[in-house]
Formats: C-alpha cells, structure tokens, sequence
C-alpha cells in the first residue's frame, strides 16, 4: 500500500520530559510537524483536527492508555486507517506482538536515541508504505 509523504505527526505522551525531547528530535532532526497532546481524550479531540499522517502513542498512560486511544481513535470516520507506531517501556516481545496485532505499524522502546527517533520512524513507515 502506498501513502502520501510521511510529515504530519500527532505524539500522544503524558510525560512532559518526553514530550520536550520527542517534540525536539521530530521537528529539529525530522522536520516534521507536530502536535502534542497529553492524554488518549485530549488526542480524541485533537487528531481529527489535526489530521496526522502517523500517530505515535504511549502505551501507559493515566485515564486512557494507548490500547484504548486506538480502539478510540478507529471509531472516528477520519482516523480509522491513520497508522500508529506505540512508543513504550514495555516492549517484551509477547507486549511487542500484542501492540502490533491490535494494528500498530511498529514499536519503539524507551527509552529512545532522540537522535535516531525520527530515522527510526522513517524506518517504521517505509516498511509498510513503499515509496
């Protein structure tokens, strides 16, 4: 399946100290746009206005976690095929093989190289859409 250039990301993290370095390595070494939000309701809200080519989202995260934002985020008309890369701590391989089978493109580990996350999701991405 090929998608449009990758370059629109909505990060979905609760910890404000990832956000910053997230946010920073995205834009700085990525050159892609990115919003912010700090929870699975306020992403909810967001996305749809936003219109992200990815989503990257926290598995663990207070309220909603990530599993449930994605269940969430499929039931809108306008996000149910936005793909999602889960960014998280516990990337067991039994955990790594459940987040992809509820339909994430990939996981990433934290914590991460600020300097490769964005080479990371280029990777990710260009895996399942071919250029």
């Amino acid at each position: 399946m090929t998608r449009a250039a990758l370059n629109r990301v909505l990060l979905v993290e609760d910890d404000l100290d990832i956000q910053s370095v997230a946010q920073l390595a995205l834009e700085a070494v990525g050159g892609f746009v990115v919003e912010i939000c700090s929870s699975g309701s306020e992403a909810l809200d967001t996305a749809p206005k936003f219109c992200p080519d990815l989503v990257i989202l926290d598995v663990m995260m207070p309220g909603m976690n990530g599993p449930g934002t994605l269940r969430a985020l499929r039931e809108l008309p306008d996000m149910v095929e936005t793909p999602v890369i889960f960014m998280t701590a516990k990337a067991q391989r039994h955990e790594v093989e459940h987040y992809l089978e509820l339909g994430a493109l990939g996981v990433i580990t934290k914590p991460f190289d600020p300097m490769t996350l964005s080479a990371t999701i280029n990777s990710i991405w260009s895996q399942h859409y071919a250029a």
